[in-house]
């Protein structure tokens, strides 16, 4: 049986989610992390909901093979389409990124206009509109797709001129209508928060999911007597189905590893 010193899993469908273990470890230092990346079947957000929720408890499966207390689901389609089903299948905490984000962007406002962010699958979704109109009922919601950001992140861009053109034009029509807050609904965005606030100004909050379900798991292993009470930092292990040399290199931008080392994994 999982105890207080059991690893927490962490899963995606690619590896946007190491922005999810960067900001755990930043935070639980002390906590032991085992990270899935299903490269194989990038992209979820494509799929069905069937299919994202089989593809999301063989992920489960695999991860709690490996004895983890808790699952971290690193991956915004697959929180939309899977965290229930999770939660009624397996016997552990589970958690998704999208319920932290909003709960924070709710906390946040001041004018109740919230801005997301995120991948056509994701906006196309609905699944922030939801959560934030079920916390605060008559907050404005706009969202917007920003599906360049994903590949000048895995280009390394991420102060590039280039970029910033493109933020700026993403970012122009919810500037306009005002935002206060703003919510990066993939896990590729905490890499561009800083030019991505500086774009939006100063008026305006940036909401990083990956920070919010940090605080989220923190919360979630102190309320049910998980938490790791070692002093020394703990382990990271990492796994992906598909590409581990390409992941690495990419990986490295994300957590700040010269030597990263990922397993290939079988999951299914």
């Amino acid at each position: 049986m999982p105890n207080s010193s059991s690893p927490i899993g962490v899963f995606d469908s690619g590896i946007g989610g190491l922005s999810v273990v960067k900001a755990l470890t930043e935070r639980l230092p002390n906590e032991n992390y085992i990270y899935l990346g299903d490269t194989a079947r990038v992209p979820y957000g494509t799929k069905t909901k069937s299919t994202i929720t089989r593809f999301s408890i063989q992920d489960t499966r695999f991860l709690l093979d490996r004895g983890v207390k808790m699952v971290v689901v690193a991956c915004n389609s697959a929180s939309s389409a899977s965290v229930d089903a999770l939660r009624s299948e397996f016997d552990i905490p589970i958690i998704g990124v999208i319920e932290p984000g909003a709960q924070a962007a709710v906390k946040a406002t001041n004018s109740g206009v919230i801005g997301v962010i995120g991948t056509e699958a994701t906006v196309n979704s609905q699944c922030y509109h939801r959560e934030i109109l079920k916390l605060k009922p008559g907050a404005n919601v706009i969202a917007k797709p920003c599906p360049l950001f994903v590949p000048l992140v895995e280009e390394g861009w991420l102060n590039d001129s280039i970029t910033r053109q493109v933020a700026e034009k993403y970012l122009t029509e919810l500037k306009d209508a005002g935002v206060d807050v703003l919510i990066l609904g993939c896990t590729h965005y905490p890499l561009l928060a800083p030019l991505l606030a500086d774009v939006m100004g100063k008026g305006t909050t940036i909401v990083d999911s990956a920070s919010s379900v940090s605080a989220a798991v923190e919360s979630l292993l102190a309320e049910k007597g998980l938490s790791n009470t070692s002093t020394s930092p703990g382990r990271r292990e990492f796994h992906v189905t598909d590409l581990p040399a390409k992941v690495s290199q990419i990986g490295r931008m994300f957590l700040g590893i010269d030597d990263l080392e990922i397993e290939l994994a079988e999951v299914g």
